[in-house]
């Protein structure tokens, strides 16, 4: 059992409200009829621990949920540096910014959001026929 808590009548939505993305994420959330738990990494601080095992759930490295190539990114890190798994989750927590996807979990399903009407197609369709990472 993971320390995310999970629920057939529960989103959870992670996202940033500082992009264009995750305000449209969080918009298309909120339409939905299930309780909708909304965190803004910007104003919630998510654990290491947590971020493993949203990555876990992605079946994704914690590297991989940092878009490398943000100017945001580029400015703070060197994208030459080879980093450990504990310094992706300090540069996370130091700049929850760097997250590249909203994520979506339902029931006990995660998804990376990659254009915010993937969450009417996760809704609409049987989530055992949506990829994790949708494109």
């Amino acid at each position: 059992m993971g320390i995310i808590s999970t629920d057939k009548n529960k989103i959870t939505l992670i996202y940033n409200s500082g992009t264009s993305l995750g305000k449209q994420t969080y918009g298309y959330v909120c339409t939905s009829e299930k309780d909708i738990l909304a965190i803004d990494t910007l104003k919630t601080n998510i654990t290491g621990t947590q971020w493993l095992e949203i990555a876990d759930g992605l079946d994704l490295e914690i590297s991989d949920l940092i878009q490398k190539e943000f100017p945001n990114y580029l400015k703070l890190y060197d994208p030459k540096v080879k980093l450990k798994p504990e310094d992706w989750i300090k540069i996370i927590k130091n700049h929850p910014g760097v997250i590249i996807f909203p994520i979506i979990i339902m029931e006990d399903k995660f998804y990376q959001i990659k254009n915010p009407s993937d969450f009417i197609r996760l809704t609409n369709s049987d989530s055992a026929d949506v990829s994790r990472n949708l494109s």
